[in-house]
């Protein structure tokens, strides 16, 4: 009996999906690529900000786990969670425009996987950054 449907990878489906609305909801066949500011930073940004709470999810799992027997300190996982949030939504929604913008600058169309490493290169940058502890040394 033929396959209906091709074995198709989970990173293949993820970039498939065309998570960022297009401007004026055109619609461009085959062609997924960013090409419009506003089309990159959206697509930037919402990969930091999902990143940036598949990072904190495990710190708020193990905080509630460990925490829950205390008086004051059983509401850290909701502040570890809320950080996921707010992190992106200060300091992401500016380096995503920086990064959106040099692209338009330039002239050049950005593909989903470039829109996914630097969304999820800023979190690693964030993640990385806490745990050396540079920011102590200043």
């Amino acid at each position: 009996m033929p396959e209906r449907y091709p074995d198709v990878g989970l990173f293949q489906q993820i970039m498939g999906l065309n998570l960022v609305p297009r401007k004026n909801a055109t619609y461009r066949g085959n062609d997924t690529s960013l090409s419009d500011f506003s089309e990159m930073w959206y697509g930037v940004f919402l990969w930091a900000t999902v990143s940036s709470v598949i990072f904190h999810l495990p710190a708020a799992l193990v905080a509630l786990a460990t925490l829950r027997q205390h008086k004051v300190a059983r509401f850290m996982p909701i502040a570890i969670m809320l950080m996921s949030i707010v992190g992106p939504l200060c300091g992401g929604v500016l380096t995503s425009a920086a990064i959106a913008g040099v692209y338009k600058a330039a002239g050049k169309k950005m593909i989903p996987l470039e829109a996914l490493v630097f969304g999820v290169g800023q979190s690693f940058c964030v993640l990385t950054i806490s745990f050396l502890r540079v920011l102590a040394t200043l």
